[in-house]
């Protein structure tokens, strides 16, 4: 209900909370057949196991409040973090029940909205098997990176940030997309009624 160009907008913690509540339904193992193209909802591949997601305390940058949105799971498809995302801000927002993220591992087609992709980090690779039996043999090393941990950090800092921040306030990809989210149709795809399409 918001205009989705005033950047004085701040999340309330009541909202956050809502929204990690959403986030840890998908964690376990699901089918996310809907959260991708070209796999159908029996394809064993469009099973998907995510250990962990949750939207961190939002930060104001250039005016505009950011948030930082962590997924960890053992594999991902194209679109599906996109797409999770989307399904949750479309549920915050109330154009679609919460329930529709359970109907959407079941067989029926949902057409679950994308968020745009600007953003979208790859930002650590973890190998806790590989670490779990190699690591402490005496021969291996652990594959980890904590001692470049605040490298890391810094580095997303001053580069990677300031990079998204910039590009969302001059291209508006969050906020054009917010724009068309409510003429999103859930129900259709899940009864077959593509009309409105």
């Amino acid at each position: 209900d918001y205009n989705q160009e005033d950047t004085s907008f701040r999340l309330n913690s009541e909202t956050l909370q809502k929204v990690n509540r959403l986030f840890s339904l998908y964690k376990g193992t699901h089918n996310f057949h809907n959260f991708t193209s070209q796999k159908g909802p029996r394809d064993p591949s469009a099973k998907r196991y995510i250990t962990h997601m949750s939207c961190g305390e939002p930060f104001v940058r250039q005016e505009a409040e950011f948030a930082v949105i962590t997924v960890r799971g053992q594999s991902f498809m194209m679109h599906q973090i996109r797409k999770m995302i989307g399904l949750v801000i479309a549920v915050v927002k109330g154009y679609v029940d919460e329930a529709v993220i359970e109907r959407s591992w079941g067989e029926d087609k949902v057409d679950v909205p994308k968020a745009p992709g600007l953003g979208l980090v790859l930002e650590r690779v973890h190998f806790d098997r590989y670490n779990k039996r190699f690591g402490g043999d005496g021969i291996h090393e652990t594959l980890e990176w904590t001692e470049e941990k605040e490298a890391i950090a810094a580095f997303k800092d001053k580069h990677i940030y300031p990079s998204i921040v910039e590009t969302e306030l001059n291209e508006k990809s969050m906020v054009n997309w917010m724009a068309t989210l409510y003429i999103h149709d859930f129900e259709a795809t899940a009864t077959g009624n593509q009309e409105r399409k």
